[in-house]
């Protein structure tokens, strides 16, 4: 297969490592056996829990092609398959993605913010798509395994380049975006997220801000210009490599700016002035706040100098992600009730953005609007008045009933209403037989919370539940 990804040649010049056994290329790369695809190379990465070295006979079986792993444990694998040997794995891994970079000719964007980085890349991908062969991310892998990760899986053919790039602490984007070298690198909002690890929302801005640290020479950095903190990010920008910078939003000087926006049960009508041009175009998703996040990404397609009357047309394609607002029905027709799927993450800006798509979507005869809020996690000592000052946006958002979990939400149940309140549990499994029986025909409910609220087995119990018939 001398058409692979990587071919056993190339893989031992990036990562200078050492091969043992017979090997033509590789068609892929992977880091986990349950995903992993016949050809693959194997990366057997140090994990803080498991160690990838127990999985490589498994990648075998499975038919990875070859595997990555240490100097130091190669013997132990000798007969399971081909190995390329390295001192570190990670650093292995990294060489692998440095090299798939060098090697690229692709348009490259990096994208990050508090809030809505996964969708935009999404939404990026399907844009791009349409117009030439464009590589992203998968899932989020936005981190220090992720990034090198995506780098190592982009083929040489690749028009676009699409990667995510997120953070806890400050001083994890810089590595990454000098990593991946983007040509525009944008930035979707800041907001109070992980202030647990930072002293202020400023610092969280900064932190952002190192995405514009990895910028080609003569770049371009895409700035929301509605955020408090747009100054200090373009100041980040001019004191990097960029070459000009394009803001958006509602502001009179915006450069993509919004003129009107029309918000429907499961689109949004969009009219902007991109640089001077007015268009108009349908969002394929629902919410103000994605709709603001196409702006963003109508910068991006400026600065790629892509077709931009191909990617206003694809933005009807652009659907929310699983678990990040995807909208699913349940039960039988004329007995259904919508679920919202918001389960993957939260942060007070998204769940505010998730009440305000609750509020716009329709309830059936006899429904009512129930947001299912799991607690909110990395807030820090200001955990609970963050999640207590959600009350008033539940009355805001017109929401019906309140169910809520976890020790932070507390907070917020305590401050709701006595006839707002569903249920209280103190983790998702408790909650989820009170969410299944109060449940009826015609509810709109919105699930959202921090991942390790462990909110998507709620979603996942709706379904089952309807699935059978049950009432």
């Amino acid at each position: 297969m001398s058409d692979g990804l990587w071919t056993a040649e190339s893989l031992k010049a990036a990562t200078g490592g050492t091969l043992y056994g017979a090997l033509d290329a590789v068609t892929g790369v992977s880091i986990d056996t349950r995903t992993l695809q016949r050809g693959d190379l194997f990366v057997a990465l140090e994990g803080d829990s498991r160690d990838g070295h127990e999985f490589i006979r498994l990648a075998f079986e499975k038919g990875a092609a070859a595997a990555l792993v240490l100097h130091a444990r190669a013997s132990e694998f000798s007969e399971a398959g081909a190995l390329v040997a390295v001192p570190n794995v990670l650093d292995g891994l990294r060489q692998l993605g440095r090299a798939a970079r060098a090697r690229s000719h692709a348009r490259i964007v990096a994208v990050t913010g508090s809030v809505g980085k996964t969708g935009t890349k999404e939404a990026l991908r399907t844009i791009l798509s349409a117009q030439a062969e464009t590589h992203a991310s998968v899932a989020s892998y936005n981190n220090h395994f992720g990034v090198p990760l995506t780098l190592a899986r982009m083929p040489s053919s690749a028009h676009y380049g699409v990667f995510e790039i997120g953070m806890n602490h400050a001083g994890e984007i810089e590595p990454l975006t000098k990593m991946v070298q983007p040509h525009v690198a944008l930035i979707t909002t800041v907001e109070a997220v992980h202030l647990e690890f930072f002293p202020s929302v400023e610092a969280i801005a900064d932190a952002k801000a190192e995405i514009f640290t990895g910028l080609m020479p003569g770049g371009v950095a895409v700035i929301n210009r509605d955020n408090p903190h747009y100054e200090r990010m373009r100041l980040a920008a001019k004191a990097s490599a960029a070459g000009r910078i394009i803001s958006f939003g509602t502001h009179a000087e915006a450069d993509v700016r919004l003129l009107d926006i029309a918000l429907l049960p499961d689109a949004s009508d969009v009219t902007v002035d991109v640089l001077g041009r007015r268009e108009t175009y349908r969002l394929g998703s629902p919410g103000r706040h994605l709709a603001m996040n196409s702006l963003g990404i109508l910068g991006v397609i400026d600065a790629l100098g892509a077709d931009l009357h191909a990617a206003l047309a694809a933005m009807r394609e652009v659907t929310p992600p699983s678990g990040r607002g995807a909208r699913l029905m349940v039960g039988e027709a004329g007995h259904e009730i919508c679920v919202l799927d918001e389960s993957y993450n939260a942060n007070p800006a998204a769940v505010r953005a998730a009440l305000a798509v609750l509020a716009s979507t329709p309830v059936g005869k006899g429904g009512r609007r129930i947001a299912v809020l799991g607690d909110m996690r990395e807030l820090g000592e200001q955990s609970a008045a963050l999640h207590a000052d959600l009350a008033p946006d539940l009355v805001t958002h017109h929401v019906n009933q309140l169910f809520a979990c976890g020790p932070f939400m507390a907070a917020l149940w305590k401050d709701t209403a006595p006839s707002m309140q569903g249920a209280y549990a103190p983790d998702s499994s408790g909650l989820e037989p009170l969410l299944i029986e109060a449940v009826r025909p015609g509810d709109v409910i919105m699930i959202k919370g921090s991942l390790g609220s462990r909110m998507g087995p709620l979603v996942t119990a709706l379904k089952n539940h309807f699935a059978k018939g049950n009432p």
